[in-house]
């Protein structure tokens, strides 16, 4: 099994509620599964470019010297590559203003290439990839019901993002209401840990 674990926090692993609980499910699927590999990126340490016109032309465009063409392919493949060789995906990813970090955004423009990833066809895109992938959530207040559902664009976001590239199962974990002080904060990990814990049994 080869494990894929990506985390976005900009906070660090004593405060971040995803940094924690993604390392929990990574550190119990590695006891699950003792020969599996793991490549870790930290897309807050290591931030990523916001992508341009140029990844277009770096996977486009024949060897034409250019240094930055060539970097931007270096950079581009080596993540098309690490996803590719995934079994399961683990994302670590807080709400950002409803959202995904922009860091999180742009590792999803860096390896969602055409003929990569996915591809189009006479019948629509076609996504090329497959495996599993865990989402490990967490908001400030709650999206994944009642009045503010509709305000969920990071769950919906990231579901939709690797239906897209072909990876259809996806399950979801949650640390939601985060911010309405600690009972509600402590039961939200313990409810994450809880949904952990049955995942690896």
């Amino acid at each position: 099994m080869n494990i894929l674990h990506i985390d976005s926090s900009a906070s660090d692993s004593a405060v971040s509620h995803t940094r924690r609980l993604s390392s929990e499910l990574v550190e119990r699927l590695k006891t699950a599964n003792p020969s599996a590999t793991i490549v870790y990126r930290d897309l807050v340490a290591n931030q990523l470019p916001h992508v341009d016109m140029t990844i277009r032309h770096a996977w486009t465009a024949e060897n034409t010297g250019d240094t930055k063409l060539a970097e931007t392919m270096c950079r581009s493949k080596a993540l098309v590559n690490e996803l590719k060789a995934a079994d399961v995906v683990v994302v670590g990813s807080p709400m950002y203003n409803f959202t995904v970090p922009s860091t999180l955004k742009a590792w999803v423009d860096h390896v969602a290439i055409a003929g990569q990833t996915f591809s189009y066809t006479a019948e629509g895109p076609r996504g090329l990839l497959n495996g599993k992938v865990y989402l490990v959530l967490s908001s400030g207040g709650i999206y994944s019901e009642g009045p503010f559902a509709a305000y969920d664009h990071l769950s919906t976001y990231l579901e939709a993002i690797f239906n897209f590239l072909g990876i259809l199962d996806v399950e979801v974990i949650r640390a939601e209401g985060i911010a309405y002080g600690p009972e509600q904060d402590q039961a939200a990990m313990a409810n994450a840990a809880q949904r952990i814990e049955a995942i690896v049994a």
